[in-house]
């Protein structure tokens, strides 16, 4: 249904002021660039906490459009650890939201862009983080965290991009200052994550070794892992020393956290730097503070979805000058372990909780 009419006869303006990253869900009428009248969107909703089960798929009002945001008709997200934890009410978004839309990856067509917008017109394929919001058909961004897709990669598996790749460069390269000719550490190495963090760490010339089970070590070696351990028959920390010559890994990457955290300050180099991205298997444990003095480590928590838009626009645009023509020039690739349509979410997370995926989880949104 179109919205009521001003008195001349043509539909009302839009009348929002500058928001940050999040989603809104109540009706739009028209940006400065393109045309998209109140209709209802597909999403999924998180009306309660629990299991797959509270996935619910419905009909929900379309997002508002910002003078500086794009709306993006959404073709494909994809399914991150962080998606879990929300279902669980383990991981609630930063950004309060009537509703609680998940999703916190995409790609898409620009539908119409805010009145101050100069980066995208409609008709653009574009891809990018948020905080949430992801699971639906249709979603505002700020113009600048939002990329281009490259123009090797098919829009429908762009998803597998933003998060995992965003995340691996940030943590090894940015914050863990990993360089040609240097050791890097990657746990769960057939993760999204781990497979995005052997392709950077192998892009600018890096060494890297990663955990994973049994059945995942000959993909990960398939990916450009220099020595894939397999942490049910050994101990990543003699492993990782025998490789180094004694030296340790100059960048450990865990999303793991538990006992691991311990290990890795047994592990890590003198002046290295232990980047907690992930604590999968909990965060409260016992560490030896004493590991990480004499060596002058650094051990770092970071995570992308909790960062301030102003963070965000950063990390995203600079990616997108230094890393994104990687993927045209063939030094990195999405990885997509297979994909389900909207409808079938619940099984999609259910796929994620059996662990058996060697990179991303996509979800067909059009």
């Amino acid at each position: 249904m179109r919205p009521a009419p001003t008195r001349d006869g043509t539909p009302a303006q839009i009348t929002a002021e500058g928001r940050g990253d999040a989603t809104r869900r109540y009706s739009t009428r028209r940006g400065a660039t393109g045309t998209c009248y109140k209709r209802g969107v597909r999403a999924v909703v998180l009306h309660s906490h629990g299991g797959p089960e509270v996935l619910t798929l419905e009909e929900v009002d379309e997002p508002a459009l910002g003078p500086e945001e794009v709306l993006v008709d959404i073709r494909s997200t994809a399914l991150n650890r962080a998606d879990l934890l929300q279902r669980m009410g383990l991981y609630p978004s930063p950004a309060w939201e009537a509703q609680e839309i998940p999703g916190m990856e995409l790609s898409g067509t620009v539908r119409a862009t805010g009145q101050r917008v100069v980066m995208w017109q409609p008709g653009d394929e574009v891809m990018g983080i948020v905080s949430g919001g992801a699971y639906a058909e249709r979603i505002a961004v700020h113009e600048r965290q939002l990329m281009a897709v490259p123009s090797s990669v098919p829009l429908a598996d762009a998803a597998a991009i933003p998060e995992v790749f965003l995340t691996a460069w940030d943590a090894l390269v940015v914050q863990g200052g990993l360089t040609c000719g240097r050791w890097a550490l990657v746990h769960a190495g057939a993760s999204g994550v781990g497979t995005a963090a052997i392709q950077v760490a192998k892009a600018i010339g890096g060494f890297i070794a990663v955990t994973c089970s049994t059945g995942k070590v000959e993909r990960c070696l398939a990916l450009g892992a220099d020595a894939a351990i397999d942490y049910t028959s050994a101990d990543f920390v003699e492993e990782i020393r025998a490789l180094t010559r004694g030296q340790g890994p100059d960048v450990i990457l865990d999303v793991i956290g538990g006992d691991y955290i311990d290990r890795n300050l047994q592990a890590i180099a003198v002046k290295g730097t232990v980047m907690q991205v992930g604590l999968l298997a909990g965060g409260a444990t016992q560490v030896n503070l004493g590991l990480l003095l004499p060596k002058r480590a650094s051990l770092i928590g970071t995570v992308l979805r909790a960062r301030p838009l102003e963070e965000k626009v950063a990390v995203t645009r600079r990616f997108a000058a230094e890393v994104l023509p990687l993927f045209d020039t063939g030094d990195l690739h999405p990885v997509i372990d297979s994909r389900y349509p909207l409808e079938q979410i619940a099984d999609a997370h259910r796929a994620m909780e059996r662990n058996a995926n060697v990179g991303k989880i996509l979800i067909d949104v059009a």
